[in-house]
């Protein structure tokens, strides 16, 4: 409390805030615990630019830029990873007996104390931005090898014969034994690490792990080939699995305590030539999008996903490749019309979140419940608002029209190549044009591509000829965003990913195209342009002169689509 105070009066004397803010922001601190400065930015009482002048000046501690330091990897191997976590610190270069320390609050002396005991070196604090603290601090510890792993890995004994015996059983039970150990922290790290899958994958010599950040594979760790068979039967005990069948593919799920809340996996096995591949998807609530505000619609294309969400019947699509973000667009919708006075239901494979106030099913083959089972039953609940979480055959896609067409409002996804191509796709299934000309209300088409890292990013003037090259002659001599890589991004000028979209409003005039049987996918996606569509290629190229994506990008994504 003491530091907070002493920050605060810092702020006071210079003139950034005044007296009757500190003592509401430090009313605020000692009733919820959550930093005084990061209080005092929320609020936008003062910038984290000026939190760091304050401090740089008044206590004569240096700032340091992290996305343009050479910060050693072997140096933040010396610390802890759960005291960089739970303290919010960067351990950037060793030097003797010394070891440099970036931290955005240099007043925590515990965090010093702690470094020192860890290192049993001397500590010298830098300054550091918290955003740019927070992501260097991702970035390094999703890859980093955790010594924690190390030292199990010298645990782990030869193969085990899985006889299925109950002393085998037990050993992969046990939670101190070794592989359980090495299993809970990989999961841990790729959790914190922000990654959306773990790849487990057995190769000729040894068993390779890969983690999956922005859409990009990254390897992490490789494990000895005879300590495979114990890692996957692991996986397989917590994910409900057959761990004696091996010949082949199976499917589960399990929930996990990570940082005092429950994380989701998804795990799937294959087998290969080198023995079985595990994926394992992770579903992390605390990052999941649940507002079509947040989901970085143009103006026009939110405008148009609200319109279609508030309708009282008709059938949405939601329609993109493989890993789009198709489901997060869905729950976002669900979530804008959640009301009290309506009664949803989703019928889903699996069901990726939970949603407070909707009735979610989930599909269970082996019991006879699939999308089409599922879907008659739910008519029969007395609907406002259906969502299935995909159309996969012609009896499901019969289904969700006849009920967009007895006045309800019908959710869904499908996987298709533009919002154009989906009528075209609907018709080819077997679905007759003029009962989806009354039912179908709208399509939107999105892809993913990689957002540009915001700290090393920087204009440039598009050439004449690239853009010949690209195809957008129309774009020459535009200004574009292009990121060189930093240290906050390793290097690879990327973070996170944004959705690109198209949103095909069917008016009256594209009805009645419908309805005259012509529904090809060059005939109404001229149409819908006439009408206003903005294209996916044109969305990402707007988004690329925003900084927020870059121009190759978002022309691989088009090129990719068509």
């Amino acid at each position: 409390m003491a530091n907070h105070k002493l920050i605060g009066e810092i702020l006071c004397d210079l003139g950034k805030i005044n007296r009757a803010d500190l003592q509401i922001a430090l009313k605020e601190h000692a009733e919820t615990g959550n930093k005084l400065d990061q209080i005092l930015l929320d609020n936008k009482l003062i910038t984290e630019e000026q939190l760091i002048e304050v401090l740089e000046i008044t206590l004569g501690i240096p700032h340091v830029n992290l996305s343009k330091t050479n910060i050693d990897v072997d140096t933040i191997n010396i610390i802890p990873a759960h005291l960089i976590r739970l303290h919010n610190i960067l351990p950037i270069a060793k030097r003797d007996n010394t070891i440099t320390l970036a931290m955005a609050n240099p007043l925590n002396h515990r965090a010093i104390e702690d470094v020192r005991m860890a290192s049993s070196l001397d500590v010298i604090p830098v300054i550091a931005g918290a955003t740019e603290l927070d992501n260097a601090i991702r970035q390094y510890l999703a890859f980093r090898v955790d010594p924690t792993v190390k030292k199990i890995l010298g645990e782990l004994r030869p193969e085990i014969n899985l006889s299925l015996s109950n002393q085998n059983i037990k050993d992969f039970k046990i939670d101190d034994a070794p592989m359980v150990r090495m299993v809970n922290s990989l999961i841990v790290q790729a959790v914190q690490g922000r990654c959306s899958d773990i790849h487990i994958e057995p190769q000729e010599l040894e068993t390779r792990v890969r983690f999956r950040v922005d859409g990009e594979l990254f390897v992490v760790l490789t494990i000895p080939k005879q300590s495979t068979p114990a890692l996957i039967s692991r996986l397989k005990i917590m994910a409900g699995m057959d761990i004696a069948e091996k010949r082949v593919a199976q499917d589960g799920r399990f929930n996990m305590l990570v940082e005092d809340r429950y994380v989701d996996f998804r795990v799937s096995t294959l087998p290969t030539s080198f023995g079985e591949k595990v994926v394992m998807r992770i579903l992390d609530r605390v990052h999941a999008i649940t507002s079509i505000n947040k989901l970085g619609l143009s103006n026009k294309n939110r405008e148009q996903l609200l319109s279609l969400s508030h309708r009282p019947y008709g059938l949405v699509l939601i329609a993109g490749p493989t890993s789009s973000g198709k489901t997060t667009t869905l729950y976002s919708v669900l979530n804008e019309i959640n009301f009290v006075t309506r009664n949803s239901l989703t019928i889903e494979d699996p069901i990726e979140y939970s949603i407070a106030g909707i009735n979610q099913v989930q599909v269970n083959p082996k019991a006879g419940l699939n999308f089409a089972n599922g879907l008659r039953a739910i008519l029969r609940q007395d609907p406002d608002v259906i969502m299935v979480g995909e159309i996969r055959d012609l009896e499901t896609a019969q289904l969700a029209v006849q009920a967009a067409l007895t006045g309800h409002l019908v959710l869904s996804t499908l996987h298709t190549n533009g919002a154009a191509a989906t009528i075209a796709r609907l018709v080819n299934m077997g679905v007759e044009s003029f009962l989806l000309r009354s039912a179908l209300a709208g399509v939107v088409y999105q892809k993913l591509v990689r957002r540009l890292c915001i700290s090393c990013r920087e204009t440039y003037s598009l050439d004449e000829e690239t853009a010949h090259k690209l195809g957008i002659p129309e774009e020459s001599g535009q200004e574009f965003y292009q990121s060189l890589g930093c240290n906050n991004c390793r290097q690879l000028g990327y973070q996170g990913r944004i959705a690109l979209h198209e949103t095909l409003y069917l008016d009256q005039e594209l009805k009645n195209l419908i309805g005259l049987n012509d529904y090809s996918e060059d005939t109404i996606s001229r149409l819908a342009i006439k009408s206003g569509m903005i294209t996916i290629k044109k969305d990402g190229i707007e988004k690329a002169k925003q900084g927020l994506t870059s121009l190759e990008e978002v022309m691989k994504a088009v090129l990719l689509g068509e």
